[in-house]
Order: structure tokens, then sequence, then C-alpha cells
């Protein structure tokens, strides 16, 4: 599959590097494992929100969470004890896993926490107060511009409107 060019969007946008790359993986990778885990990602406010995934049978210590790059990627790993047991059915996926989410500018990882079988991350989106909007005055000057030419006569110098 061909990538699409973006240049054309780029002559008028700045900061916008990451969108190529993010519209070519989302139109030309395949992620063999897109189902697993299952995962909801919740706005809890404006600035506030909240991925939680489901992580049933996995530990505390069988999870790693990174975030690089403004991406956070979540990542299971069963021990050894759970290969060597003997199923009739096993209809928990337990397997290995890595599901990685592409982070907005600004947006940092609070916290995470374990609670019956789903695991839950804290985000919350800080704009420094140099990025923030913010209003320009305009200054008025009450008098009209005028030009004032000097000329030089002798020793003492006048002003002429």
């Amino acid at each position: 599959m061909n990538s699409i060019d973006l240049t054309p969007l780029y002559r008028s946008s700045i900061g916008y590097d990451r969108l190529g790359a993010l519209l070519d993986s989302a139109l030309c990778g395949s992620d063999i494992s897109a189902g697993y885990p299952a995962y909801s990602i919740e706005v809890l406010d404006d600035n506030h929100y909240a991925i939680t995934l489901a992580v049933a049978g996995f530990e505390n210590s069988e999870l790693d969470l990174s975030v690089e790059n403004n991406v956070l990627s979540v990542r299971g790993q069963k021990g050894e004890e759970q290969a060597k047991r003997n199923y009739l059915h096993q209809g928990i996926a337990n397997r290995t896993f890595e599901r990685k989410f592409n982070l907005a500018e600004h947006v940092e990882v609070t916290d995470a926490d374990l609670s019956n079988g789903l695991l839950t991350v804290n985000l919350v989106r800080e704009i420094p107060e140099a990025m923030k909007p913010r209003r320009i005055a305009i200054n008025q000057s009450a008098s009209k511009l005028e030009h004032k030419a000097k000329t030089k006569t002798g020793d003492t110098t006048k002003d002429v409107a």
C-alpha cells in the first residue's frame, strides 16, 4: 500500500511532524493483537483522562508501563508457572501483550492502579503558561502623529512642524 503525501499540509502547519507518521502507521500498519487486551479511554474532564485495560490474570509484577517520545507502552508477560498448567479449556487469555497509545503534546501519565483485573492509567494534560492563549493589548495614542523636522541655524536647533 502506498503512503499518503502530506507535504502540502506542512506548508501551512507548524509542529505537526508526527501527523504523517501516525497516519501511515494507522493506514499501513497491521497490529496482530489489535483486540487484546480490551481497553477503554475515558475523558474525566477537560484535562484529565483515564485508560482502562482488562488484564485479568496478570499480577502487578507481570505488568510494565513506560512512556517514551509521547508513546505510552503497556506490556504484560506471564511467568513460567503459567506455561506449566494443563487446561481442559482455556477461555481466559493470559498471553504476553504490548499495547501502545500515542499521547498528545503535554499529556503526562500521573499514576496507574490495578484493581479487580483492570489496569487504570490516569493522564493529565498540563499546558505550560507560555503556550496558553493570551490577549495582546493594542495601544492607542491620543495625539496625532506629527513629523517634526529639525533645522540647524547657527548654534541653535529649531523644531519645524
